[in-house]
């Protein structure tokens, strides 16, 4: 949910809004916006056309952010305070659902959220606001448990040597805030050079992905996502960086019977009816303009399918290519 942030206006324009209502054009019926965040996405689809959004945030900032302009919609916006991986259960026949992953510039921009190592804050980077934070992961989690969230979660390939940095810094004092622990981090990694993101970016994410179950989220996401929209209905997915990417993009293609023919030597297995048509054969980035804009949507991939009237069905975690911890980093 990398939006751009201006504190004196409302909405907030999320990234690749433009390509994706061209692509899931012309919008009608009824839609759900699976990451509402400051509502960009949501109002989008009702200019465009939609009926009706079901606007789905598990953040309770993002609602009390929404409160000066969602009354103006009226009935036309439902807001769900809960998570899309459940979005089956808040609505069905949909004709769109829309996710726009990762953390929303709301939260990044809040230093007491502690999703930001660039502002000093408490070490918290929980979405939702409730449940294990970053802080309980650093200061109560095993050396090689922290080293495989970094590892398979932030891509961070110095992995154990940040973990064993952790282990030795919190016996002297618990690790509480968000630069703490970026100074931690930078302290086992050589000096950025210029244009280079920052030391601790694969770390953040990797305690972000943990402690709000990105991954797992996303998985169980796309399989609800299945089965509450309607034949014809479109599902738009909008990633950050590779591993999500990845994962959707197996998805897309294994619903949609495209994951190729198997050995000739095993036996023959009975095809599913694809559940979905790819829209996007290729992934949809920012042109020029959006990046002069929003350097942020630098790394953003738009993958549109389209349901079938196949019954919906399940996909395995190793299937789309879901990290899974277990491994050592």
């Amino acid at each position: 949910m990398a939006e751009t942030t201006d504190p004196d206006r409302a909405p907030h324009i999320p990234v690749l809004l433009k390509p994706l209502l061209a692509v899931v054009a012309p919008v009608s019926g009824a839609w759900l916006d699976g990451t509402f965040g400051a509502g960009g996405y949501t109002r989008g689809l009702l200019e465009a056309g939609a009926d009706k959004v079901f606007g789905v945030d598990r953040d309770p900032l993002a609602f009390d952010m929404a409160a000066p302009w969602v009354g103006a919609y009226g009935d036309r916006i439902e807001l769900v305070e809960g998570v899309f991986s459940r979005m089956d259960e808040y609505a069905q026949g949909l004709d769109g659902v829309v996710l726009d992953l990762g953390v929303s510039s709301m939260q990044l921009d809040l230093a007491e959220r502690g999703f930001s190592f660039m502002r000093d804050g408490p070490l918290d980077m929980r979405m939702s606001q409730d449940g294990m934070s970053a802080a309980d992961i650093v200061n109560t989690f095993e050396e090689v448990d922290i080293a495989a969230i970094l590892f398979h979660y932030g891509e961070e390939r110095a992995s154990r040597r940040i973990a064993k940095a952790i282990l030795r810094e919190r016996a002297k004092e618990p690790i509480t805030t968000t630069l703490r622990l970026a100074e931690i981090v930078e302290s086992c990694l050589p000096r950025a050079k210029p244009h280079q993101s920052h030391p601790a970016t694969r770390s953040f994410q990797g305690l972000r992905i943990a402690v709000n179950d990105e991954y797992g989220e996303l998985f169980r996401g796309l399989m609800a996502a299945e089965r509450a929209l309607k034949p014809g209905g479109l599902l738009a997915v909008v990633t950050f960086h590779s591993v999500e990417d990845r994962m959707v993009k197996r998805f897309m293609q294994a619903r949609a019977g495209r994951t190729g023919g198997g050995s000739r030597h095993a036996p023959e297995q009975i095809k599913e009816t694809p559940a979905f048509d790819l829209i996007t054969r290729k992934a949809v980035g920012p042109d020029d303009d959006e990046l002069t804009v929003n350097p942020r949507s630098r790394s953003a991939k738009l993958r549109v399918a389209r349901r079938t009237d196949a019954p919906a069905g399940i996909v395995g975690e190793k299937q789309i290519g879901m990290p899974l911890l277990g491994g050592k980093g």
